[in-house]
């Protein structure tokens, strides 16, 4: 008996159904009633925050973003390096090559 036989058949699971259109989810939405646990955990998960923390998150927001257009400008100044560099190295391997030829 081979334990790491093969036998074992295949599930095959049903295709995943459409997701809901805008106007489904808005039914639903206005369907909920107000005792629904979504509110109510977004009603206590909100009384816990302060101002402080609004303030905090969007220095946070405002630092990530500052940092993000700061890595987009080295990015192309990169890019932009990158095809010099290459260029260079295409005008030295001609050149090398010329010597070469010129020795021989």
């Amino acid at each position: 008996m081979n334990i790491g036989s093969k036998s074992k058949k295949r599930v095959v699971l049903p295709s995943r159904p459409d997701p809901p259109t805008v106007d489904q989810i808005l039914e639903d939405i206005n369907q909920a009633p107000a005792t629904d646990a979504v509110y109510n955990v977004l009603e206590t998960a909100g009384q816990g925050e302060t101002n402080s923390d609004v303030d905090v998150n969007f220095q946070q927001c405002r630092q990530y973003m500052e940092l993000n257009q700061r890595l987009q400008v080295s990015l192309a100044r990169l890019l932009t390096q990158k095809e010099e560099l290459q260029a260079a190295g295409t005008g030295l391997e001609r050149d090398m090559d010329n010597v070469r030829r010129q020795s021989h």
